[in-house]
């Protein structure tokens, strides 16, 4: 697979804990805080045995993301798929392949301030990247860092803010804030840097409804009218039917690519790998068993009427 053939090019891409499975020690823990060492830590991905008995979280992965895509990437927990998104901006570097973002290699240590600002990561726990005492010192954080002029650095700020909704919460201190609030803020942090690509790590999962639906109709939104690259992890079914493409890992592998409807229309690889169908998915799948005349994969509520609709013979 040539560098160039995507924004994100995952070329034959293995990858070994140091120590093996049971010793990681350090880095980057399951909810995206930083350890000592700078290796990832916490709940342990398993992994693949390759050919001479080495065993990897990430094995021979060949994947793409092009510019402008709103991607999902799901799995059971423990599947990789965190370590795939580590990889995707070089916190994590291969042990055997290359990742290439927009054309540079993460394994190039000089490229890659350039790698990580064009690729935001929001992880699991807000908690662990927000570390001002008011929300709009933490969203100028890493403006300050890389020395943007302060006018700049304002206007970024609170365009920032705007978009995640968050103006008034400016002088709050963030751990006053709830979870989505804090959600937000680590996103409009990420938008404040500008970057091509953001990438979402569980980004959701300990977010109320409400929280969840705010975080990805803001990312949605920052996709379909800004152009940005968008990778979310997940394992909630129900954030997924907008995606453009879905990349099914299991065990460090790549099991299946596809469009929603032709993941979803594939029941049994769904559930082979400890996943569920999407809740309007699933409702219309038990509704085809009972013998309503419905297509595969139902995505989203208002198909879900028309194809109701439709079925009933309402006009």
């Amino acid at each position: 697979m040539e560098k160039t053939d995507g924004f994100i090019v995952f070329d034959n891409v293995s990858f070994e804990y140091p120590g093996g499975d049971d010793e990681k020690t350090g880095g980057e823990t399951a909810d995206g805080s930083l350890t000592a060492s700078g290796e990832p830590s916490g709940t342990s991905e398993p992994s693949a045995t390759s050919g001479s008995g080495r065993k990897y979280a990430v094995s021979n992965l060949n994947f793409r993301v092009n510019k402008g895509e709103f991607v999902c990437v799901l799995g059971r927990n423990g599947s990789g798929k965190s370590t795939v998104a580590r990889l995707m901006n070089g916190i994590l570097l291969p042990t055997e392949g290359h990742v290439y973002v927009d054309g540079e290699d993460t394994a190039e240590t000089k490229d890659l301030w350039e790698i990580r600002r064009k690729v935001g990561m929001c992880f699991q726990n807000p908690d662990n990247q927000i570390i001002a005492t008011s929300v709009e010192e933490d969203v100028a954080f890493g403006l300050e860092n890389i020395g943007v002029e302060r006018e700049e650095m304002i206007n970024r700020v609170d365009e920032a803010m705007r978009v995640c909704g968050i103006e008034k919460y400016r002088k709050k201190e963030p751990h006053l804030l709830s979870g989505g609030q804090k959600q937000r803020v680590a996103v409009a942090g990420i938008l404040a840097m500008k970057p091509s690509c953001i990438v979402l790590d569980e980004s959701t999962s300990m977010l109320d409804p409400k929280g969840r639906r705010c975080v990805l109709n803001i990312v949605t939104k920052l996709n379909k009218e800004d152009g940005i690259t968008v990778i979310l992890i997940t394992h909630h079914m129900d954030e997924t039917p907008g995606c453009d493409r879905i990349y099914l890992i299991d065990e460090g592998r790549l099991v299946k690519e596809g469009t929603p409807k032709e993941i979803f229309s594939d029941r049994a690889t769904v559930f082979e790998l400890g996943l569920e169908l999407p809740p309007t998915a699933e409702l219309f799948s038990r509704l085809k068993e009972d013998g309503l005349d419905v297509p595969d994969a139902v995505l989203g509520i208002d198909e879900g009427l028309k194809v109701l609709f439709k079925s009933l013979s309402i006009n």
